[in-house]
């Protein structure tokens, strides 16, 4: 490992890319912790304590929401307009042909549209954030003309971020979506472990314990899913090309792993499954009595552990498929491994070793489809089990995040090395 770290930063262009990374990391911190003004300390404490909603929201915006910053929203808004482009691939076909066939271009063309659909989107989530936490006595005493300006602060601070993501992810050392959440969580722990030390009760030694070795087992569980692969055989039985050198009939085989789209579901499903506990949040500050019932009976729903942890495990598993039929196509697969002579055995090139291995692919994303589903709700699991609040608050997602962030850095950065090594042979 030491040596391993010593030819990193021995590779000048590697060293450059990370201290990059880590240079657009602390100024997402240092923006993270902007406040925006006429804020009430106490009533945003209060809320904090003890919610797991807001837990998830502030994970969700890197860190921006604890203190109200001028980045209160994170990249929300971005993701949630990814979530409507990538949908509309599946709905619309000419956007599917964008994204898929067009190439280098079309993809350029579709994250143009992803980009410029954000801003509307960071508007409208703004103004509702802005309203919730007036709603709450969170932000007092602000005119219309302060509203406007705290929007349009905000929105500017989403695009700011979103472009700071995509200096990370030109570095192709990971997503700079992921590794932006991912500092948001590792920024709040320094914190949490001071709040569990100032807080320690020698009775609570077995729950520290026990939520130890639950995060220990959830990190060994996230590795084991996140490396796990199903391999494919494949036969060549003619002579091919690859590269300027001819190859004979042989063998290889085609790997699908188990966890094909990461974290990626997970958070895909905090920005839809926050929104029915926001509405109601929002509509019971209202003056309107109506609104206030409504509101009430929402919370009282949401607030109802198997009907919330219900509602988030099916969204995670929706769109773990959903996100794995958008990045992994069987026909494409089946047309390069008939272009390039292989078969597997016992199944027909074409339309059969199509459906072969879109059966394969459906039945291992179950299982990562459920692994993700338990890792999503296994604070609500902890704290039916043991009682009281969950310490892993937003844990298992946390925990999924971080370690998966890490793993793709690690092999990103592994491939370089290898690179690299080649490049001087």
């Amino acid at each position: 490992m030491l040596s391993k770290f010593k030819n990193i930063f021995s590779i000048p262009d590697l060293r450059k890319k990370i201290l990059f990374i880590l240079f657009v990391l602390v100024i997402f911190r240092l923006v993270a912790n902007i406040p925006l003004p006429s804020v009430d300390v106490t009533q945003l404490r209060e809320m904090f304590e003890g919610n797991q909603l807001v837990g998830m929201l502030n994970m969700f915006s890197g860190g921006g929401l604890s203190n109200i910053s001028i980045v209160l929203l994170g990249l929300g808004p971005y993701i949630t307009s990814s979530i409507i482009m990538q949908l509309l691939t599946m709905i619309v076909p000419r956007m599917e042909q964008m994204h898929k066939e067009e190439g280098e271009a079309g993809r350029a063309k579709f994250n143009t549209i992803t980009r410029v659909s954000t801003v509307p989107l960071a508007v409208v989530q703004t103004f509702a954030m802005i309203a919730l936490l007036k709603s709450q006595g969170i932000i007092t005493g602000i005119t219309t003309l302060d509203t406007t300006v705290l929007i349009i602060t905000a929105t500017a601070g989403t695009i700011f971020l979103m472009w700071l993501g995509e200096l990370i992810t030109e570095r192709k050392l990971g997503n700079g979506v992921s590794i932006m959440i991912f500092a948001g969580i590792v920024a709040s722990v320094p914190s949490l472990i001071s709040r569990l030390i100032n807080t320690y009760d020698q009775s609570m030694l077995f729950t520290y314990l026990a939520f130890l070795a639950i995060t220990i087992v959830t990190i060994l569980g996230v590795v084991f899913i996140s490396e796990g692969q199903r391999i494919i055989p494949i036969s060549y039985a003619r002579r091919r090309q690859r590269g300027a050198i001819g190859v004979g009939a042989g063998s290889s085989h085609l790997p699908i792993k188990v966890n094909q789209a990461g974290v990626i579901p997970i958070i895909f499903a905090i920005s839809l499954v926050t929104i029915p506990t926001m509405a109601g949040q929002f509509m019971t500050g209202q003056d309107s009595a109506k609104l206030q019932e409504i509101g009430t009976i929402i919370l009282n729903i949401f607030q109802n552990d198997w009907i919330y942890g219900g509602m988030y495990f099916s969204l995670v598993v929706l769109f773990t498929y959903f996100y794995t039929a958008v990045i992994f196509d069987p026909e494409k697969v089946a047309k390069n491994l008939q272009s390039q002579g292989g078969y597997i055995q016992g199944i027909r090139p074409g339309a059969e070793t199509e459906e072969y291995i879109g059966k394969v692919s459906t039945r291992i994303t179950l299982a990562g489809a459920i692994f993700l589903g338990l890792i999503a709700v296994l604070p609500i699991i902890v704290k039916g089990i043991m009682g009281g609040s969950s310490l892993l608050t937003v844990g298992g997602a946390s925990i999924l995040i971080v370690v998966s962030v890490v793993i793709e850095m690690v092999k990103q950065i592994d491939s370089q090395l290898v690179m690299y090594n080649y490049e001087k042979l």
